[in-house]
């Protein structure tokens, strides 16, 4: 497993990568601190989980992100910062964070929402989580409202299957397996659903996904 960690202060760096050494002892690990830096490593090295700041020296975690969802649509961006606000979470989930916990947290808690990484659930610290339903409730209603001037979407059978596991939470992996398919099948229809639905996060197919009543299906 290799793990990014974007951490710019060097206590908290080092206080993060002993946590993320307790919950994957067998993970390797790249640090940086800078954007520029993360960005480079991106290319250079194929991750499978990110730890990610958000207020940097050159800019935001935000960047990161974003290349990751990108570059390696595999790996899951999880970001690790000070600020709950809005302003900051939902440019954050919309530019595909897989996760957002806060460092306020104490360890034992921290390493508990990690570990739910190897579960497919979407680590997410408790205020946060309330917040992302509060928000998914109020679009949920927002977007029944407009239903009818919404233009349908066309998903075969098969892209709607992976778009119910997509919102949630299941990895690409898990969900290969439970529908007997690659991974890079999966990748493939990942990428097919978020184009015809006009999105580019779990959040925001998570939206989608509950619009098309799919969470009124039992995955087979």
């Amino acid at each position: 497993m290799h793990i990014l960690l974007l951490e710019d202060l060097p206590e908290i760096r080092q206080w993060l990568k002993a946590l993320v050494m307790q919950v994957f002892p067998k993970a390797q690990l790249v640090e940086s601190a800078r954007v520029h830096d993360a960005l480079q490593q991106i290319t250079a090295t194929r991750f499978d989980l990110a730890l990610i700041d958000l207020g940097l020296p050159d800019g935001s975690g935000v960047e990161v992100v974003e290349a990751l969802r990108e570059q390696q649509p595999d790996a899951q961006s999880v970001v690790v910062t000070i600020h709950d606000d809005d302003d900051h979470l939902f440019p954050a989930l919309q530019a595909g964070a897989f996760g957002y916990l806060l460092k306020e947290q104490s360890r034992d808690l921290l390493a508990e929402q990690l570990q739910r990484i190897t579960q497919g659930e979407p680590p997410l610290s408790p205020s946060i989580a309330r917040r992302v339903i509060a928000y998914f409730a109020s679009q949920a209603r927002q977007q029944k409202e407009e239903a009818p001037l919404l233009p349908d979407v066309s998903l075969t059978e098969r892209e709607n299957e992976v778009l119910l596991r997509v919102a949630k939470g299941f990895t690409l992996p898990e969900i290969g397996q439970q529908l007997n398919l690659s991974r890079h099948t999966i990748a493939d229809y990942v990428k097919q659903i978020y184009r015809k639905l006009n999105v580019s996060s779990r959040a925001e197919a998570a939206l989608e996904a509950q619009r098309l009543g799919l969470f009124k299906r039992t995955p087979r």
